[in-house]
C-alpha cells in the first residue's frame, strides 16, 4: 500500500524535525559534559596541593560526590532530554500532518472538480463548471487556472459541435422536402414510364433514408446534454407502448425520472435494432425490464441473430458503424441506433453494456437511476 503525498509529506517533515532533535540533544549533552567538573578538578580547586602521606578522607568523598553529581546530570540530560524530544516530535509530527492537508486542500479541490466532470452523465455539460480558486498567485493557482482554461476550450468545441450537428441538420431537412415533393410531383401523373416510376421509389427510399439520418443526428446531438427538464416515466410503459405482437415481452415496473421522448427513443431504437438484425426464420426478440436492490432500473433487449465477435461490441455504439456487410445490407438503418442509446441513457445518468450470445445475436442492457 502506497503512501499518500500527504503522509510522505508528513513522514519527510516528521522524520527530519526528529533527525535535528536528536543533533540538538547530542551536542547539548557535549556541552553540559564539558561544563560540568569532575572530581579531580574539583578537588585541585577546593584543596591546597599535596605531595606526601596518604589522600585524605576528605577529597575521596569529594570526588565520589563529584563524579556521582556529574554522572547524575549527564543521566538527567538525556532521559529528560529524550522524553521532551518524543513530546514535540509527536506534537510536530500531528502538526505537520495538519500542515500538509492544509497546503493539500486546493488539490483535493482539484482532484474532486476533475473526478465529477469524468464522471458526470454528459460530459459535454459538466464542462460547464470551473475550479475559479482565488488566493495567491502560486504553482496551486497557475495549475487550477490552467485547468479552467483546459475546460473552456473543450466546453467551447463541444457546443460548437452540437450547433454544427443540429444547424446542419436543420439545413438539410428543406432540400430533402424539396427533392421529395419535385419525385411525388414527377410520379403522378398517370402516363408515367413503369421505368421512370421504378427511379421514382428509388429516389424516395434513398430520401427517407437521408431523413432518418438526419433525424437520428438531431436526437443525438440533443441527448448528448444533460436533461434538465425531467418527469415521472416507467419504461415498462414504453415498452408495452413500443413494441410489436411479435416481440417477447416481460415488463415489470421500472420508474425513471427523465425524458420521455429521448426515452421513448431509446427503446424504440433497441427493439428495432433487435428485429432488424434478427434471424430471418425461427428466430425472436426478448425485451425485459425491472428494477434492482441498488435503486437502479435496467432495460434488457437480447436476440438472435449473426454470431458477434466480442472485441467488435465496444464498436457498436460508435456512429455510423455496423458490423460486417449483412449489417451494411439491411434497410432502414443509419448507424446511429446503438449510438443514440449509450447518448441518452448517459443524459440520464446511467449507461448500456452489450454481450455478444454464443448462438449468435446481443444482450443490450440499459442500467438507469430508479426513481
Amino acid at each position: 500500500m502506497r503512501l499518500t503525498v500527504r503522509g510522505r509529506l508528513t513522514l519527510v517533515y516528521g522524520g527530519l524535525f526528529v533527525l535535528a532533535g536528536l543533533v540538538l540533544l547530542g551536542v547539548t549533552y557535549a556541552l553540559v559534559s564539558q561544563r560540568l567538573p569532575t572530581g579531580d578538578a574539583l578537588i585541585r580547586t577546593t584543596l591546597p596541593p599535596r605531595t606526601d602521606g596518604p589522600v585524605p578522607a576528605g577529597p575521596t568523598l569529594i570526588h565520589r560526590f563529584a563524579t556521582d553529581t556529574r554522572d547524575s546530570a549527564l543521566n538527567t540530560v538525556l532521559t529528560q532530554g529524550g522524553i521532551a524530544l518524543i513530546v514535540v516530535s509527536a506534537a510536530a509530527i500531528a502538526l505537520g500532518w495538519l500542515v500538509a492537508g492544509r497546503l493539500l486542500q486546493p488539490l483535493h479541490r482539484i482532484t474532486d472538480t476533475a473526478r465529477r466532470i469524468a464522471f458526470a452523465p454528459a460530459g459535454g455539460e459538466s464542462l460547464h463548471e470551473r475550479i475559479a480558486m482565488d488566493g495567491p498567485d502560486d504553482e496551486v493557482k497557475q495549475l487550477a487556472d490552467t485547468f479552467d482554461l483546459m475546460l473552456a476550450r473543450l466546453d467551447e468545441s463541444f457546443d460548437g459541435q452540437r450547433r454544427f450537428i443540429a444547424n446542419a441538420s436543420h439545413e438539410l431537412r428543406t432540400p430533402l422536402t424539396l427533392n421529395r415533393t419535385l419525385i411525388e410531383v414527377a410520379m403522378s401523373p398517370p402516363a408515367v414510364s413503369p421505368e421512370v416510376r421504378q427511379l421514382g421509389a428509388t429516389l424516395l427510399a434513398i430520401n427517407e433514408r437521408h431523413g432518418r439520418l438526419i433525424e437520428g443526428l438531431l436526437v443525438l446531438a440533443q441527448s448528448e446534454r444533460t436533461v434538465t427538464e425531467q418527469s415521472y416515466v416507467d419504461i415498462a410503459d414504453i415498452v408495452d407502448h413500443v413494441a410489436s405482437p411479435s416481440v417477447i415481452v416481460k415488463a415489470a415496473e421500472a420508474p425513471v425520472l427523465g425524458n420521455p421522448v429521448l426515452l421513448e427513443r431509446l427503446v424504440q431504437n433497441l427493439v428495432e435494432n433487435g428485429q432488424r438484425h434478427n434471424l430471418p426464420d425461427g428466430g425472436w426478440v426478448r425485451v425485459e425490464t425491472g428494477s434492482r436492490p441498488d435503486r437502479t432500473v435496467f432495460l434488457q433487449v437480447s436476440n438472435t441473430g449473426p454470431v458477434v465477435p466480442r472485441y467488435e461490441v465496444p464498436g457498436l455504439f460508435e456512429p455510423f458503424r455496423r458490423l460486417g456487410a449483412d449489417r451494411l445490407a439491411t434497410p432502414g438503418g443509419a448507424g446511429l441506433g446503438l449510438s443514440i442509446v449509450r447518448a441518452v441513457a448517459r443524459a440520464h445518468g446511467g449507461d448500456v453494456q452489450a454481450e455478444p450470445r454464443e448462438d449468435g445475436g446481443l444482450v443490450v442492457t440499459v442500467t438507469l437511476p430508479g426513481a
